[in-house]
């Protein structure tokens, strides 16, 4: 099984090894083959454009892994959207998902199932964010607010003048 280790480390000072020695251990139990390590360092796990997982997710779509392992999920992505997103895009190319601490595997039947519940909870969390902003903007209309960008008050010869300029 030919894998890829991600780990990611919020500040340069701080030290990926800790994640990437767990990980290598696993695989190296699990008889896996390391392809690549990516590991993103000072970059924020709230940031879903990183270097090395850039790197990684074309290293997915280009077929080159059939795993993904991470140390933890909060290492690879800090929203549940984000992490659904890569979840599903995974699955669509029939990579597999390893999170060592949280002990989620893809791969497997209880995996996939966790997956699903994973990605229905962040549906219903759509789904309530969705129906307060709905219901905020009704009251704010009831109240009389007006919604939208607010209006910008232009002289007529300001656009006159602009309009003649070729603007």
């Amino acid at each position: 099984m030919k894998v890829a280790l991600y780990a990611r480390v919020s500040t340069e000072s701080q030290d990926p090894e800790v994640q990437l020695v767990a990980l290598r251990a696993h695989t190296a139990q699990r008889g896996w083959q390391v392809v690549e390590e990516f590991v993103d360092r000072g970059v924020s796990g709230a940031t879903e454009r990183r270097p090395a997982l850039d790197r990684l997710m074309k290293a997915a779509w280009a077929g080159h892994v059939q795993v993904v392992l991470v140390w933890r999920f909060d290492r690879f992505a800090r929203s549940v959207k984000h992490l659904v997103a890569a979840l599903e895009t995974f699955r669509s190319l029939h990579v597999g998902f390893v999170s060592l601490q949280e002990q989620l595997d893809t791969s497997t039947p209880i995996g996939q199932a966790m997956f699903t519940i994973i990605g229905a909870m962040a549906q219903l969390e759509r789904e309530i964010i969705r129906e307060r902003v709905k219901a905020g903007l009704e009251r704010a209309k009831a109240r009389g607010i007006r919604l939208g960008r607010p209006r910008v008050p232009v002289a007529s010869h300001q656009l006159v003048a602009l309009r003649a300029q070729g603007l």
